[in-house]
């Protein structure tokens, strides 16, 4: 008997595969096709034993599919197959298109529901020891896309650059010129940044500077997407607590 045509998107966290949920992984295990994106871990598939594994991720520029024909494969194997989890990086509502899919699946008849995930924009600083917001450094936050639907820089980091406010920027170093040149324009080229890619993972690299440096950072480095920018005071704190540690161990070695 066909299940019922279900959605569930699904928040996959930001690449290290112990921070998914448990209903995420619930979820999974009940899954009967599974379309999963590029920046989701691959171990985390294993939940999804019964289920077909379907690719529709970017990477590196290319597309599996478009998104016109993932709202197709979503609404097509539901009906063919029942339970159907859209797995996507991240928060699924950060960034993830997750509205629209849920627009879309809700529209064809489609019972949908949305698991929440650790976003990127939280965990990969906070991996680094990066607090988006500390008392007497930081009282808010913006988390900003680099890149908008017309592929040009979002309005919003000119806005951002005025404030005291840390701000973090997905899916941007392709506009990182850019985005240096605001906060320059603003006298804010001694405000720290970090550069984490692949944050979480094994293959997380990290790339410190201030803003009228960073540009020369990510070249010596050859930092690229996916990556996460985090502009603000609040990345001295990082530098802080390595000094904290080496200090502690060179106390522990002469005990």
């Amino acid at each position: 008997m066909l299940n019922t045509p279900k959605l569930s998107i699904v928040g996959a966290g930001p690449g290290d595969p112990d921070l998914i949920t448990l209903k995420a992984i619930k979820v999974l295990q009940s899954a009967d096709v599974v379309l999963y994106d590029a920046l989701v871990n691959p171990c985390l598939l294993d939940y999804a034993q019964n289920a077909e594994l379907i690719f529709v991720g970017k990477r590196k520029g290319c597309y599996s599919y478009q998104q016109e024909q993932i709202n197709e494969l979503i609404i097509s194997r539901a009906k063919s197959h029942g339970h159907v989890v859209r797995l996507k990086g991240g928060d699924p509502f950060i960034f993830g298109r997750g509205a629209e899919e849920q627009d879309i699946a809700s529209a064809a008849g489609l019972e949908v529901e949305l698991v929440p995930g650790l976003s990127s924009a939280l965990a990969v600083p906070a991996y680094q020891n990066i607090p988006l917001t500390k008392r007497g450094s930081s009282e808010s936050f913006w988390v900003i896309t680099g890149t908008t639907k017309g592929h040009t820089l979002s309005e919003d980091v000119k806005l951002a650059a005025q404030s005291s406010a840390t701000v973090v920027i997905l899916m941007g170093m392709s506009k990182l010129g850019e985005i240096t040149s605001l906060f320059a324009k603003h006298k804010k080229q001694n405000i720290p940044v970090a550069i984490i890619q692949n944050g979480t993972t094994s293959e997380e690299r990290v790339g410190i500077g201030i803003i009228a440096n960073i540009e020369t950072v990510v070249e010596e480095l050859q930092l690229s997407n996916p990556a996460v920018i985090v502009i603000g005071e609040v990345v001295r704190h990082r530098e802080q607590m390595i000094n904290l540690k080496m200090e502690l161990a060179n106390t522990y070695a002469h005990v």
